[in-house]
């Protein structure tokens, strides 16, 4: 399977495209974040999900393990089209915890990707000021059939009530998941959740 690097150039397919607004819309539905909110996107990619939240906050700042996805979303910053936006290398398993705090931390099918998923919520929860939001989405518990051709090490989607678990020791509060969508996949349907939390 190629790399996210690899793949950076081709990443926003119309697939994409219309999952990332859909998603955008449901975060901004669900969490309500206001005109001054301070967003940081963990595992952003391309940068398709922090930039359609862009319009409805004061700043967006993505983050990815992958340096070929932030050239592609600096290209989209470079353009001037997104005030506001600017990227940072950041992989939430492998490097220090950056000092800025933000209001709002989302991510978009990142959560699986990282396998300690206790010491990821932990990050997630020094990322955000007290009083302070995440909005996560990604799949439900799966077969593993999602990701059967990886070559990096990825989890079989979550058990909610154990991602629960991870958020509160985290010292999350307000716990609440909401359906979100499917992703099609092989003539196949894979459910997605989105998770909101408050840091105590």
């Amino acid at each position: 399977m190629a790399t996210f690097d690899e793949r950076a150039g081709d990443w926003d397919t119309p697939e994409h495209i219309e999952r990332s607004r859909a998603i955008a819309a449901l975060i901004l539905s669900t969490v309500r974040p206001a005109r001054s909110t301070r967003v940081l996107e963990l595992g952003a990619g391309t940068g398709l999900l922090g930039l359609s939240l862009l319009p409805h906050v004061a700043e967006v700042v993505l983050t990815d393990a992958s340096s070929g996805m932030l050239e592609v979303a600096d290209a989209k910053i470079a353009t001037g089209a997104y005030p506001g936006a600017r990227t940072l290398r950041f992989a939430i398993a492998e490097d220090a915890v950056p000092e800025e705090r933000f209001d709002l931390v989302v991510s978009m099918m990142a959560l699986h990707h990282v396998p300690d998923t206790a010491a990821a919520v932990a990050t997630m929860a020094s990322l955000v000021v007290r009083g302070g939001q995440i909005a996560l989405v990604d799949l439900e518990a799966e077969d593993g059939s999602f990701h059967s051709d990886s070559s990096g090490p990825v989890l079989h989607g979550f058990e909610r009530d154990e991602l629960r678990r991870e958020l509160e020791v985290a010292g999350f509060r307000d716990v609440t998941f909401h359906p979100a969508r499917e992703v099609m996949r092989e003539d196949r349907a894979y459910p997605l959740f989105l998770v909101t939390a408050t840091r105590g």
